[in-house]
């Protein structure tokens, strides 16, 4: 189905409103990136079909919040209502914002509805560049809170950048949120799910990839380095490394779902969604967590 039509829900979820080599897959000029982190599983949690199924943030601001997720069943009936009926994995900045990326099944927009740190919500919406993709299913925000990375649906060589919504000066709900630059991959990447910024120039991502040509495996935990810290004025290259392949484990047989990811700066745990194939959608997808070494 074409990227600007997929609405990245799991089949189960509709009716309801393997551990694989840990390979590190290199593809680019030797010495154009920093040395690649190797992530080992340590745990999981049950990820709910209906409210934890495609992306999760922690959040830092108020002090001992608590981690927050998206679903299906996350997404308020105003906000549906108006059509906007998929919701992404989010994020939130240092400082307390916490953002949702949200899309619609037509049309020449998506949208980013923002949560301030006194819990008021404001909604900014986005035109689509020409070429652009409709598909909205990741925002990360950059350590110092001022951009915003999203990504597009199929095979990619390029993440978007946005000013951060209510919280870059130059952001308004009343006005175009634009898109000011881009990170310009030196390999191509495919059904990203999220990423979070793990350092002021490192991201890790998610890839729900069926196929495994593109890097030698299915389902990978991708992390991009990019050559500078993200901005607005101008370009930055992303230099992009196959981790290992995420686990997929499941009583049921069949496809499985990767969604987001969330790193907490905090702790140093990596957090990562899978959801169950068939019926096991419900009774044993999990976020799966992990550490470095």
């Amino acid at each position: 189905m074409p990227a600007s039509a997929r609405q990245r829900c799991h089949p189960v979820l509709a009716g309801l409103v393997t551990l694989a080599t840990a390979a590190v897959v290199s593809l680019a000029a030797p010495g154009s990136a920093a040395a690649a982190d190797t992530w080992t599983e340590t745990g999981s949690d049950h990820a709910r079909a209906l409210d934890e199924s495609q992306g999760l943030t922690s959040v830092e601001v108020p002090a001992n919040s608590p981690n927050r997720y998206t679903g299906i069943g996350t997404i308020p009936l105003a906000v549906s209502s108006r059509g906007w009926n998929h919701v992404g994995d989010p994020d939130a900045s240092y400082n307390g914002y916490y953002i949702e990326p949200y899309q619609q099944d037509s049309g020449n927009s998506k949208m980013y509805r923002v949560q301030a740190p006194d819990g008021t919500w404001s909604e900014y919406v986005h035109a689509l560049s020409p070429g652009e993709a409709l598909n909205n299913s990741w925002d990360a925000i950059s350590p110092d809170g001022q951009w915003m990375l999203s990504g597009e649906w199929g095979t990619m060589n390029r993440l978007l950048v946005f000013p951060t919504p209510g919280v870059n000066p130059a952001t308004s709900p009343s006005a175009n949120l634009p898109q000011v630059s881009r990170v310009n991959l030196d390999h191509a990447v495919r059904d990203v799910q999220g990423c979070d910024f793990s350092g002021p120039t490192t991201l890790l991502c998610s890839s729900d990839d069926p196929d495994g040509s593109l890097f030698g495996l299915t389902k990978p935990l991708l992390q991009i380095d990019l050559s500078a810290p993200p901005n607005g004025s101008g370009d930055v290259t992303g230099h992009v490394t196959a981790l290992r392949q995420l686990p997929l484990r499941s009583s049921c047989s069949g496809t499985f779902e990767v969604e987001g990811i969330d790193y907490d700066r905090r702790t140093g745990i990596l957090r990562v969604i899978v959801m169950s194939p068939g019926f096991c959608v419900l009774t044993d997808s999990k976020t799966y967590k992990f550490s470095r070494g």
